[in-house]
């Protein structure tokens, strides 16, 4: 007696792809096409194999991604592609596995159904909305859906972080530029929101960690790979106008709610090197009362 048919293979099996988006997409769509469950699914650099498992290198096929693109778009919804875009940008090593196992879960979902008794079959023009009503985001219960859906909040605050606390540099030649240390790749995301603010102005947004810049020159945006970047030197103006905004900042505390603790906890440590108006209170004590009265004594008095 010949024992059931499976896809799962005889052996453990781990997908390595080159850590982008359309590497993701292509391990997908080889784990399809060959008939297999991967248990593992990483980068080069997070992968550690396991006893007796196959490796298997998979190399990034842009029909293979863009094909499986249209597919979860076509199945799930845009709104599901999105959100495995911002969710494939996450430091986590399990992120790829993560991941597939979300897309493998949400196309099962949302099989083609049987329109035949549908009222509105020849009039919705192929855009039937019945399996847009049950999103698989929605289904956070599910062991499939929650490691998603916290890879994806993770990536999600992590870009709401360096959105708050990017600081700019006027450069000669027009140039602004920032630079960050995020715990994710959120570059990508940053991009579109900078554009609409800048305009015309030209910009360059650096990741020292991931090694990645967003460049902007006033019509288009792109991407660049690389760990070192050279720019032109400050404008004449730029030191004074960051000692102006370190003393707004400071003007604007008030002594009485001082608390170190909340504040790192809302703005994380580990972004205060490239954030202008900590490079000082890092190593600056905040005064006290008494000195604010010796100081407000020893100063010269207005009245006659």
């Amino acid at each position: 007696m010949k024992p059931p048919a499976t896809d799962l293979p005889t052996q453990e099996v781990a997908f390595v792809f080159d850590g982008t988006l359309e590497g993701l997409l292509s391990a997908v769509f080889a784990a399809y096409a060959q008939h297999i469950v991967p248990s593992d699914i990483l980068t080069a650099t997070n992968f550690q194999p396991r006893l007796g498992q196959l490796v298997q290198e998979v190399e990034t096929d842009m029909d293979a991604a863009l094909r499986v693109q249209a597919g979860i778009c076509r199945r799930c919804g845009p709104d599901v592609f999105e959100a495995i875009k911002c969710a494939s940008l996450s430091d986590d090593p399990a992120a790829g596995t993560v991941i597939y196992r979300f897309i493998r879960y949400a196309i099962q979902k949302n099989r083609p159904q049987n329109c035949s008794n549908c009222p509105k079959k020849g009039r919705c023009g192929g855009l039937c909305t019945r399996t847009q009503k049950h999103s698989p985001l929605y289904d956070i219960a599910h062991p499939a859906v929650e490691p998603f859906i916290r890879v994806n909040r993770a990536v999600a605050n992590e870009r709401q972080k360096v959105l708050q606390f990017l600081r700019f540099e006027h450069m000669e030649g027009g140039l602004w530029f920032a630079q960050c240390n995020p715990k994710a790749s959120v570059v990508p995301l940053l991009m579109d929101w900078f554009v609409g603010r800048f305009n015309t102005q030209a910009f360059l947004i650096f990741d020292e960690v991931h090694g990645i810049a967003g460049v902007y020159e006033g019509k288009d945006w792109y991407l660049v790979k690389t760990y070192h970047v050279t720019v032109p030197e400050k404008m004449q103006d730029e030191q004074l106008m960051q000692q102006a905004w370190k003393r707004f900042y400071r003007t604007i505390a008030i002594e009485s709610r001082y608390n170190p603790e909340l504040r790192m906890h809302f703005m994380p440590k580990r972004l205060w090197k490239n954030i202008i108006e900590m490079q000082e209170d890092v190593q600056t004590p905040v005064p006290s009362k008494a000195g604010m009265k010796l100081s407000s004594a020893a100063a010269p008095s207005c009245q006659k």
